[in-house]
């Protein structure tokens, strides 16, 4: 546990003063009575303020009802507990015997929860400023390939629906690059639209992040969407 939590706080770029708020974060309820289930309401709560910030200022032009729904789009398990693989969090969990045999580590509602937790363990710490930069720093990718009309569509989605309206071939993704140690490992894919010639990049935490970067970086290329 040790040596993985070591990693881990590494690829957060967080240390933490009071190592228990790590250990809790990382323990889930079927490993004993201290687990991280408070944690995960607090983080919860500065994920979506955070979130609501961030959407508020690079979105001056929307309402609250797309402000609503790209915070929801962004904070939803399905979205956490990918960000959370990204981070590598399932080798890092303490569980039960029984959550471990059915592969806890794996599923989307623990690791969803554990991402919470642990943003909620950053935040008792080292305040408000270094859970911010925390939130900022996993959801990089994620904001910067977000635009206003996206809705819950991501940009795969979208590219795939652009090209079907014209007839064109569907895109190819193609993995260029793992860069990085083991731990903290960056995926650099390529997005290929061969009728029309063009190749974008994209590099995120997980191979699936990647691609949607490179899918918004070639609807930027084909003029469907404006850059982020």
């Amino acid at each position: 546990m040790t040596n993985a939590a070591d990693s881990l706080q590494q690829r957060l770029g967080y240390r933490f003063a009071r190592r228990e708020w790590l250990d809790m974060a990382l323990t889930h309820r079927s490993f004993g009575r201290q687990h991280n289930e408070r944690l995960e309401f607090l983080g919860d709560g500065v994920l979506n303020f955070v979130i609501a910030h961030r959407l508020f200022e690079q979105f001056p032009e929307a309402d609250e009802g797309q402000l609503s729904r790209l915070r929801a789009h962004l904070v939803k398990g399905a979205t956490l507990a990918e960000l959370a693989r990204g981070l590598e969090l399932g080798e890092c969990l303490q569980l039960g015997p029984g959550e471990r045999k059915s592969g806890g580590f794996r599923r989307d509602s623990i690791l969803a929860g554990t991402l919470e937790s642990l943003i909620g363990a950053v935040y008792l710490d080292g305040g408000f400023v270094a859970a911010q930069a925390l939130i900022e720093g996993i959801y990089r990718s994620a904001l910067a390939g977000l635009t206003l009309g996206q809705g819950f569509k991501d940009a795969k989605t979208r590219l795939q629906e652009f090209l079907q309206g014209r007839g064109l071939p569907l895109p190819e993704y193609r993995v260029l690059a793992i860069e990085g140690d083991a731990h903290c490992q960056v995926f650099k894919v390529e997005c290929i639209l061969a009728a029309s010639g063009i190749n974008t990049q994209g590099r995120a935490v997980s191979r699936r992040l990647a691609e949607q970067a490179a899918a918004q970086q070639a609807l930027v290329a084909l003029g469907a969407e404006e850059p982020a």
